[in-house]
């Protein structure tokens, strides 16, 4: 559409501007949180605990930061855990068996204990979960399977809880 020749200029043509502040603001800003550090421990470091790991990266990443470790590590993650967690399109990718003196001295907001046992009272947490998790070391894929689809569950349920305060 071409403009009447009347029209002086702007898309308003000729009529004043509306009233209102002209001034840009800034969007809301969301108020900082500090990420919660959590640490989940089981026997090896091999399965439960790295299952637990990778879905907390991959899920959770904007509310905490997710390490691992076990109580006897084990000397690497087994093929099938792997396995399991790329069926789920969950990555492990630089993920490996440590232990817990890895993490003396830092400290954690949640440290979720998939091991069945005590842990070393150094690692009295803010808040200290136990997760009862069958280990599938020396199992089937189906016990890895449904092994990781309740550690997903878990990690799921934690997240909304640190996420809702």
């Amino acid at each position: 559409m071409v403009p009447p020749r009347d029209v002086t200029s702007g898309t308003r043509g000729g009529r004043p501007r509306m009233g209102g502040d002209r001034t840009p603001k800034p969007p809301a800003a969301r108020p900082a949180t500090a990420k919660k550090a959590v640490l989940f421990v089981c026997i090896g470091n091999a399965c439960r605990s790295q299952m637990a790991e990778a879905f907390a990266r991959a899920y959770g990443s904007d509310i905490l930061t997710a390490h691992s470790a076990g109580l006897s590590p084990a000397s690497g993650v087994p093929s099938l855990t792997r396995q399991t967690l790329s069926e789920k399109n969950i990555s492990s990718e630089g993920q490996f068996p440590k232990d817990l003196e890895s993490f003396a001295g830092k400290s954690f907001d949640v440290v979720v204990n998939l091991s069945g046992e005590p842990l070393p009272p150094a690692f009295g947490a803010a808040r200290m979960v136990e997760w009862n998790v069958r280990d599938p070391i020396g199992e089937s894929e189906s016990v890895y399977r449904a092994v990781a689809t309740q550690i997903e569950g878990l990690v799921m349920r934690l997240i909304l809880e640190l996420r809702g305060g």
